[in-house]
């Protein structure tokens, strides 16, 4: 694969193959976790300001599009890991399933924050210049 010889380039190639996954790994979890806490001091915020129901509704949002973001980053890294590295057949039915899984979780969590699947989204757009709920948003 990608035009590499066996033996001491290839395990160069698998350790910086391994570095990079790792990185963007802990980028997808410094996303969920950074998102999570800004989007509770947010929420507290909120409070003072709006009624309850609103500020929970922003929260979930908020928190929401912090987790697509760092779930699409950890599929990102599962991909690079897995076909980067000697793909067996294993590790692509791995690979797939690991994908199907945050697939559906991104959908549920697009459903949950918009209120419509994606594909929807022409529907449900507002017209130019229309004010959103909250415009802090992540």
């Amino acid at each position: 694969m990608l035009g590499l010889q066996p033996g001491v380039h290839r395990g160069a190639f698998d350790r910086w193959v391994e570095g990079v996954t790792l990185g963007i790994e802990a980028a997808g979890i410094a996303i969920v976790l950074g998102g999570a806490l800004l989007a509770s001091a947010w929420f507290v915020r909120r409070l003072r300001e709006q009624p309850f129901a609103a500020a929970y509704r922003a929260y979930r949002a908020d928190l929401g599009r912090a987790i697509l973001l760092g779930l699409e980053l950890l599929v990102a890294a599962d991909i690079i890991g897995t076909v980067a590295v000697e793909p067996t057949f294993r590790s692509l039915g791995v690979l797939a399933a690991i994908v199907l899984i945050r697939t559906f979780l991104s959908f549920a969590l697009e459903v949950e924050i918009n209120g419509h699947w994606p594909w929807q989204a022409s529907k449900y757009e507002r017209p130019p210049g229309e004010a959103t709920e909250a415009p802090d948003r992540l």
